[in-house]
This record gives C-alpha cells, sequence and structure tokens, in this order.
C-alpha cells in the first residue's frame, strides 16, 4: 500500500508516525517549501518527495492522506480521486457544505474509499456509549463539546507561522458539532440530524487581523429532548479541548488533552489524543487493503458540514440584517 502525504505539519507528522511501521510505504511526499519537504522526507523515509501534486499524483501511489492547508482540502481531494486515487481527508473535509457534498459525489462516482479525520469517532469509550444508546439500555440527554485555545497570531501548534488561517467554525466546529450529533445519534449522525427541531448560533463578525469569527456558541436541540451545545474560541489563554455527555444512567467527560475520561466523577486514563489518532489513519489504509469503508466515511460526516452551514448562513443573515439597520 503506497501512500502520499499532503503536508508535513503536525497531522502530517502524526499520520507519518502511525504508520512508518504499519505494513504500508511511505512513498511521496508532497510540501510546499523545497528544503523544508526534503528534509521532513528524509527523516521519514519517504521514497521521494515533491512541491508538484500533480506529479505525485501521476505515479503509482495507492492512497493520498491530506493534511495541508484546510482550504485546499476539497479541491485536493477531487484532484486525488480524479487520479484514481483512495483518499483521507484530515478534517474539514471542505469550507462550505456545497464543496464537502461534491466530494462524497466524486468519491462515490469514481467507486474509491473516502475517509475523514474525526478521531472522537474512535475512541473506545465513546463508541461502547453509542452501542448502549443503540441497544435502548442507555439514552443520551446531553453532550457539551469545547474547543479553546489562544490562536491571535497565525502559528499552528507545531510553533511553525502558517501561509493560511485556521478556521474556528470549519475546523475546530467540525470536531465539535459531529461528535454531538454522532453520540446523540447512538453512532449514526444522520439520524440525528433528522431529529433536529430548532438550533441557536452566536458569532461575532470576523476579526479584522485574522479574517476570521473568533468565537462559536451553538445550541441544538433534537425532538426526542437531546441537547447539543459546542463552545468555542480562539481568545482563550487556557487550552480546553472536551467532550461532557450526560445520559440518564451517568455523565462521561473526555478530556482529550489530558487523555483522560471521567466517568461518574471517578477519572481514568485514555489514549492520548496522538495515540488516539493513529488509529485513523490505519483504519484507512486497512480498509482500502480489506475492501470494506472506512470507520468515518466522507458521506458520514456530511450531516455536522450541513449543520455548520446552517450556522454561517445563520449568522451572515443575522449581520447583514444588522448592517441595514433591520
Amino acid at each position: 500500500m503506497k501512500v502520499c502525504m499532503v503536508g508535513h505539519g503536525m497531522m502530517g507528522t502524526w499520520h507519518s508516525d502511525s504508520l512508518k511501521d504499519d505494513d504500508c510505504v511511505l512513498h511521496t511526499l508532497v510540501g510546499r517549501e523545497p528544503e523544508d519537504t526534503a528534509e521532513f522526507a528524509q527523516k521519514y523515509a519517504y521514497q521521494q518527495w515533491t512541491v508538484n501534486y500533480a506529479e505525485a499524483l501521476a505515479s503509482d501511489i495507492d492512497v493520498v492522506i491530506i493534511a495541508g492547508p484546510s482550504a485546499s482540502h476539497a479541491a485536493m481531494a477531487i484532484e486525488a480521486l480524479d487520479a484514481g486515487k483512495h483518499v483521507l481527508v484530515e478534517i474539514p473535509l471542505a469550507l462550505n457544505y456545497k464543496d464537502a457534498e461534491a466530494v462524497v459525489a466524486k468519491a462515490e462516482q469514481k467507486g474509491l474509499a473516502l475517509g475523514v479525520v474525526h478521531p472522537m469517532r474512535f475512541r473506545r469509550e465513546h463508541i461502547d456509549l453509542c452501542r448502549r444508546v443503540a441497544e435502548g439500555s442507555e439514552r443520551i440527554r446531553h453532550v457539551h463539546s469545547r474547543l479553546f485555545l489562544h490562536r491571535l497570531e497565525n502559528i499552528g501548534s507545531t510553533g511553525h507561522r502558517r501561509t493560511w488561517t485556521d478556521n474556528l467554525l470549519w475546523h475546530h466546529g467540525a470536531h465539535l458539532v459531529d461528535v454531538g450529533l454522532w453520540l446523540c445519534g447512538a453512532g449514526d449522525p444522520e439520524t440525528a440530524a433528522r431529529r433536529i427541531s430548532r438550533s441557536f448560533s452566536i458569532m461575532p463578525p470576523p476579526l479584522p487581523q485574522t479574517g476570521i469569527p473568533m468565537e462559536l456558541a451553538a445550541i441544538v436541540e433534537t425532538d426526542v429532548h437531546q441537547s447539543i451545545v459546542c463552545t468555542g474560541s480562539y481568545h482563550s489563554q487556557e487550552r480546553i479541548f472536551d467532550v461532557f455527555a450526560v445520559t440518564d444512567k451517568n455523565s462521561y467527560r473526555l478530556d482529550i488533552l489530558q487523555g483522560s475520561m471521567s466517568v461518574g466523577g471517578k477519572d481514568h486514563s485514555v489514549l492520548s489524543e496522538q495515540d488516539n489518532n493513529a488509529q485513523v489513519s490505519r483504519d484507512f489504509i486497512n480498509a482500502v487493503r480489506e475492501g470494506r469503508v472506512p470507520l468515518v466515511t466522507g458521506r458520514s460526516v456530511l450531516p455536522a458540514m450541513r449543520l455548520l452551514q446552517d450556522i454561517e448562513d445563520q449568522q451572515s443573515g443575522w449581520w447583514a440584517n444588522r448592517a441595514q439597520g433591520n
């Protein structure tokens, strides 16, 4: 299984780490700056590197993992699918619902595997909870997911300055919204999405220095009286990334940064964020190898993308009306 990796930031590093000993070939690395790309390729023993994506797609690779700038995900995925390659896309699949839907349609038209990196769906503790909910032995009442960090400068988690701007709503919001729908739907986000009875969101106008809204608060209610709350900020001096689920039997708080799960107030350790993320790329490679669908398909993330589009449209409309004095 020959792998092409696009990008060598934090996620390109994590995926390379997880696959270097996993019975597959780290074949081609695609980067932007020749010197940095060559250095990373040598470190992880990629067979070749390039700054020309079309050149990489023309080689005999089997799988493309897209871990570059968010704004490039959809177009690069479609280009890879058109070249006959299976594709795993880092979150988010796209920066709007229309583009996300186009990528899914292209993969289905070509009969190729399309996976999206939604690592929260790989947490064993949450998978077990989804199973109990599906069986009817437990019922989700409330899910609150949070992401708070300080990102006023365009510097990523690796500490390097980026040439692109991250997006709170479409990147980190995709994590938050998807896990809420997934848990409330007992492992099927579309089930929860069909049950949405109302939703409400608050986002400020874009901050001039970043060009994006820097806060997110969204509340969703289903017609079976479940609530999903997603909150986040790029202004926070304290880093928080967690998921708190309340059922009719217990409460569960996953602290992703600390690698712990609190069940009814009692803590136990869980896989670290990087170790959990490793399951995503390994599952995708094995899915292609075995001819099955990956655990997180492109189609399965569309409900979250649709809700994010609703949030963006709602906020755009609200600010337009306010500007007109309505």
